[in-house]
């Protein structure tokens, strides 16, 4: 089947990227002609402000060159939310995902919609990480044990190192559109709905200005999301954790016991008592704030709050729209 008709959208979100946003307009102008070019779409692009208090806006606006148009939220609802709002405006044929820092790169972008379009069986390449050395090694550590956990005893698997740099046919955006999560965790959800992908390995480019939104801790709460929402291993490795130590202390007391029948030891007194307290106490306390974790996010979800809320749109369709609007109301006008 022919291409000739049919459209990219370009879901791109970003926050207080001033300093990108001249540079990836111009990318955004060469990427478009390479689509043209190589595969015959048309490319739109929806780029979604998360809650900017620069002038990225501005500049995205003044820059931007062909079809676009400008998501602004009413504030920062996080990456993985404006993404959503970016499917829910688009209608695109395919569509590709990507940063507006410019690590992700035009040509692992043609890449990834030349292995889509060649193979009718798809429905989605994502690009992986090629290696983390530039990440410390207790980071790198943590990172495969978070994988290895949210895997366990799932009938699907979230990739490692795989972020948002992907692209998607136009059912694998309807299907993403259709989970409504508030609690949102992209990359379990990109897994969870299944179709079938493909991974290709890619070296993010260097970043030409600003630094990361994402933070330690933000990584952190991102992580705990995560297993909120996908997995139930941590209670029950805490579970299993709780009878290995109610086990020991039952041992222990038959120990305590036998010493004072057998030889007449005198059993310890404060210490023990002490660090029996301090160990299930603290136990008991990382298990509480864990399933407080859980209940938080079922909260959320059963509020049934928007899940963002639009603040405006612009854009040169928006322009044409508004424009004739007011001719229409001038003709009117005149009529009268």
């Amino acid at each position: 089947m022919s291409t000739e008709t049919k459209q990219l959208d370009v879901i791109v979100p970003f926050l207080n990227e001033a300093e990108s946003a001249i540079d990836f307009s111009r990318m955004a102008v060469e990427l478009t002609e390479a689509v043209k070019s190589r595969f015959g779409l048309s490319t739109c692009f929806i780029l979604v402000d998360d809650g900017s208090t620069d002038n990225s806006v501005e500049l995205f606006e003044k820059h931007m060159q062909g079809k676009w148009k400008l998501l602004s939220l009413s504030r920062n609802f996080g990456k993985e939310t404006a993404i959503l709002a970016g499917l829910d405006h688009s209608d695109g044929d395919y569509v590709l995902l990507m940063d507006a820092d410019l690590q992700h790169t035009t040509e692992v972008a043609l890449e990834m919609i030349s292995r889509l379009l060649a193979n009718p069986e798809l429905d989605m390449v994502y690009a992986v990480r090629a290696h983390r050395e530039d990440d410390r090694l207790l980071t790198r550590w943590f990172a495969g044990l978070f994988y290895k956990i949210m895997n366990m005893g799932q009938r699907y698997e979230i990739p490692e190192n795989a972020g948002d740099f992907r692209v998607m046919t136009r059912r694998f955006a309807a299907a993403m559109r259709q989970l409504r999560d508030r609690k949102r965790f992209n990359k379990g959800l990109y897994a969870w709905t299944g179709f079938r992908q493909e991974r290709i390995e890619y070296l993010p480019a260097a970043r030409r200005a600003g630094k990361t939104k994402y933070s330690r801790r933000k990584l952190l709460a991102f992580s705990l999301e995560g297993f909120t929402s996908f997995s139930v291993v941590p209670l029950r490795i805490l579970s299993v954790f709780g009878a290995f130590v109610a086990v020991l202390g039952f041992l222990y007391g038959i120990k305590v016991i036998l010493e004072v029948m057998i030889s007449g030891v005198a059993v310890p007194g404060y210490p023990s008592l002490m660090v029996a307290v301090l160990v299930m106490g603290g136990l008991n306390l990382a298990l509480m704030g864990l399933v407080g974790e859980y209940v938080w996010a079922a909260l959320s979800e059963a509020k049934h709050r928007p899940i963002y809320i639009l603040k405006s749109i612009s854009g040169p369709a928006m322009r044409k729209q508004t424009a004739a609007s007011a001719s229409d109301v001038a003709e009117q006008t005149e009529d009268s």
